[in-house]
């Protein structure tokens, strides 16, 4: 009984994490209606990185990943926004990154706790934005049309600026009120104990 109790603890954790990525990409798809699909509002606010974000920091970096590449692609399928080519598969490479890094990172923190959110926060969207630039230079060298410096900064940070400072405030809290509802503990990573000890 004893040697079944840690891979029944696995299963758990690993049934729980596929059906709390399955809310997020549900989140992911649905988000997006709150900017009436208007994709001038959806390029300020970004909606559907936030699900992604959650994710990779709740569930871990594989999930996040795995939500983050198809919730763009999904929603260009189901409701033609943002459109497939090159905007879906651009965010595919770009969300993904997020969910990744992000998941990746605060696993992996010595404390976690709001700073290190905010820390994960950071290099995940400066990573996510660095491969979404390097995807959309490759995608629109292959059509033989130009993606300039200047496109980059608006589409990566200029028009960005009101989502990304929303996601700076609203993922910070939302893991305070997870953590104070008990569903997301903030504590030592395994790491940073033996460090201790």
């Amino acid at each position: 009984m004893e040697n079944n109790q840690p891979l029944a603890e696995k299963n758990h954790l690993r049934i729980r994490n596929m059906v709390q990525a399955a809310v997020f990409l549900a989140l992911g798809l649905v988000l997006p209606f709150a900017t009436g699909q208007i994709p001038q509002i959806g390029k300020m606010l970004l909606p559907m990185h936030i699900p992604v974000l959650l994710c990779g920091m709740i569930c871990g970096g594989g999930y996040g990943m795995i939500v983050g590449i198809i919730c763009p692609l999904l929603r260009s399928v189901l409701f033609g926004m943002p459109a497939i080519f090159p905007n879906a598969v651009a965010m595919a490479f770009e969300l993904g990154t997020y969910g990744f890094v992000s998941g990746f990172l605060y696993s992996r923190s010595r404390w976690q706790c709001v700073v290190a959110v905010e820390k994960c926060l950071a290099a995940a969207m400066i990573a996510g934005r660095l491969v979404w630039g390097v995807v959309m230079y490759i995608l629109m060298a292959v059509t033989g049309s130009a993606f300039t410096l200047q496109l980059f900064l608006a589409g990566a940070f200029v028009n960005a600026v009101p989502g990304i400072i929303l996601q700076l405030i609203l993922i910070p809290v939302c893991m305070l009120a997870l953590n104070k509802a008990g569903l997301v503990p903030f504590r030592r990573s395994s790491g940073a104990e033996r460090a201790v000890n």
